[in-house]
């Protein structure tokens, strides 16, 4: 079976097609829930030093763009309909996810130019239009597991490739996210199916002899159109082409490369994914992509290039207000009163005043709150190696699960911030959480056949890890994690 029609730009999505792309709620105006949350008392500077922001209070609705942006979000009701079947499966344990509780499982930000405000009418998937989706891949006997492809080597006769590594400033010696991590990551994210990696398949980029001979021999030598990606006996073309940005020496055609982790699909697999660090773009006029998933054939791609923090300045990440400080309410204001490079200023009117919420110690203890404190805590540390390097790990994994995502049927979610949103820029990206909302837990529960508590005690373990203490990805998720399996599941 080939892939489906692939879209005509990085910012749209057809079934079982996602783009993770590069910088490229209810009809009503939603008045905020919002938590006080202690202040820290020094006065800390951020990487960029500029004053840091203590996260004083949170935002759990979506931003007062949604009513702009025409997005009606799904009410509780509806929400609470979607994590449900015809026919109830002894898997789940839904009971106890707090599916109403919006300090445990928020709305989606939706600030402007996030992908729900570009598309604020994409539909929703429910549990049980999951079920009933003809084009959906079921988990069976035969095909259960998940490969992981390790980025391909270079070889000598492309050794160009080597000079691709971004051009920007001080990197600060910061490690590549190593496939092993990525691999431990997915087999908790998806915890009862096997993950494994691809015994005895040695990818590599070599050259492609196509080019046609000349007498003459140029000056200075000519970057190919193409190159190959070999893996055991077979070559499979792929293009290439300088950055549009500059950024990186050169980047590889996305669509070329999903055909190749076609090509590697074994026999038993569930779904492949093939990571590469190398820059991508998908058609002429995009700029980059960083992953996709043909999900009903079954493969993913996603690179690691563009989640380099080095890189977040010049692509204007907040990585002082990435997910869970995503949900700061300053930070939400700012969006309406500020921009920063490459986004037009917007003109909109004054945020809405919080509303004090009587029942704050409950508030305060959620599993958002948790994790927004200790992110402000770790935030002094963010500009050591060993923190950028996990965090690019983080931001890896969370790309590499949410294109897997796809390969199980789970489509874009409207419902919550959820893992499974579709992003419009890079910068959207590192505001998403890592965690599944209850309608996509119950999808990946029923398709893996793990409990939520025991898919949630594996990257429990996975985030605890010693060597991910600072990291500003895995240690919130894990205060996350504590406060659903300390208050919901035992």
């Amino acid at each position: 079976m080939g892939p489906p029609p692939r879209p005509k730009t990085s910012t749209q999505f057809r079934p079982f097609l996602s783009p993770t792309v590069g910088p490229t709620s209810t009809g009503q105006h939603i008045t905020k829930w919002a938590a006080k949350i202690a202040s820290s008392t020094h006065a800390n500077m951020s990487s960029n030093s500029t004053p840091r922001c203590n996260h004083s209070s949170a935002s759990v609705t979506c931003s007062q763009n949604a009513a702009k942006a025409g997005f009606k979000r799904p009410d509780t009701k509806q929400r609470l309909a979607a994590t449900r079947s015809d026919k109830p499966s002894k898997i789940h344990d839904f009971k106890s996810i707090p599916a109403d509780d919006p300090w445990t499982f928020p709305a989606p930000l939706l600030l402007p130019g996030d992908d729900l405000s570009e598309d604020p009418e994409y539909p929703p998937q429910s549990f049980q239009e999951w079920l009933d989706e003809e084009d959906r891949n079921p988990v069976s006997a035969k095909r259960k597991t998940v490969y992981v492809v390790t980025a391909p080597e270079i070889e000598d006769d492309v050794q160009f490739m080597r000079t691709w590594d971004n051009r920007l400033g001080d990197r600060h010696h910061v490690a590549q996210p190593s496939a092993e991590a990525i691999l431990d990551y997915l087999q908790a994210f998806y915890h009862g199916l096997p993950v494994k990696s691809l015994p005895r398949l040695t990818p590599a980029f070599t050259a492609w002899d196509e080019e046609p001979k000349t007498k003459r021999k140029p000056r200075q030598p000519r970057q190919p159109k193409y190159i190959a990606l070999k893996f055991g006996n077979e070559c499979v073309r792929i293009r290439i082409r300088p950055s549009p940005d500059g950024i990186f020496g050169g980047q590889l055609n996305l669509d070329d490369l999903l055909d190749a982790a076609i090509a590697m699909l074994p026999k038993d697999a569930y779904a492949l994914l093939l990571l590469v660090h190398q820059d991508l773009y998908e058609d002429e006029d995009d700029e980059f992509v960083c992953g996709r998933a043909y999900g009903a054939s079954r493969v993913a791609v996603v690179s690691s290039a563009r989640y380099n923090p080095a890189l977040d300045e010049h692509q204007s990440v907040e990585r002082l207000h990435a997910w869970p400080a995503s949900h700061c309410e300053n930070y939400i204001a700012t969006c309406f009163t500020t921009s920063g490079p490459k986004v037009k200023r917007q003109k909109t009117s004054k945020p809405t005043k919080p509303i004090e919420i009587k029942d704050s110690s409950s508030i305060s203890s959620s599993p958002l709150m948790a994790a927004m404190s200790i992110y402000r805590d770790l935030e002094t540390t963010n500009r050591s190696p060993s923190a950028l390097s996990t965090l690019w790990l983080g931001r890896m994994c969370r790309t590499a699960a949410h294109e897997l995502g796809h390969c199980f049927g789970i489509d874009h979610c409207v419902y919550y911030a959820c893992a499974m949103q579709g992003t419009a820029s890079i910068r959207e990206d590192a505001r998403q959480p890592p965690f599944l909302c209850p309608v996509d837990l119950a999808k990946l529960t029923h398709a893996t056949g793990a409990t939520a508590a025991q898919r949630y005690k594996a990257l429990l373990d996975f985030c605890d890890r010693p060597e991910y203490g600072e990291c500003l990805f895995f240690a919130p998720f894990a205060e996350w994690i504590r406060g659903m399996l300390g208050t919901t599941l035992q």
